[in-house]
């Protein structure tokens, strides 16, 4: 009885959190609109606990971001024929840094996966789910929190 009603709440679970994934198959359709914002924060609070000015390596701001994806959002953004750009000062502002991630899953994440979303923002492009699993379940459980 144990183990049906802890299957049962992961389901509940998955359901709650991901209900798009669910629904379709864990791809949504290309080019709708996707609502992040529990991904993001829960990042946000993994990352930094929220400290738009905290600063690890070469790693900054709220959400951790690295030159190179400053640098991945700036090629995008020139593929795209815009001439927005980000600077690494952008890192420091919570609201560019979100645009900085979801121009990523925009680019990188078209079928807006959570998961794949989750683990490449800590691992990479070639990310490993082994070494990106502790990564991953501290956001999930983030993301369950809130």
């Amino acid at each position: 009885m144990r183990k049906s009603k802890k299957i049962v709440c992961l389901i509940l679970l998955v359901l709650t959190l991901f209900p798009r994934q669910a629904v379709a198959g864990g791809n949504a359709a290309k080019g709708a609109s996707f609502d992040w914002t529990h991904v993001i924060n829960a990042i946000i609070e993994v990352e930094s606990k929220g400290d738009a000015k905290a600063v690890s390596g070469k790693s900054c701001g709220a959400m951790q971001i690295t030159p190179i994806l400053v640098k991945e959002c700036n090629t995008i953004l020139e593929q795209r024929g815009s001439k927005k750009r980000y600077t690494l000062n952008d890192r420091f502002s919570i609201a560019k840094s979100k645009e900085m991630f979801l121009l990523i899953q925009q680019h990188h994440n078209p079928e807006n996966n959570v998961e794949k979303a989750i683990r490449r923002w800590n691992g990479g492009p070639r990310y490993s789910v082994k070494h990106t699993q502790k990564y991953y379940k501290k956001v999930v459980k983030a993301m369950q929190h809130r």
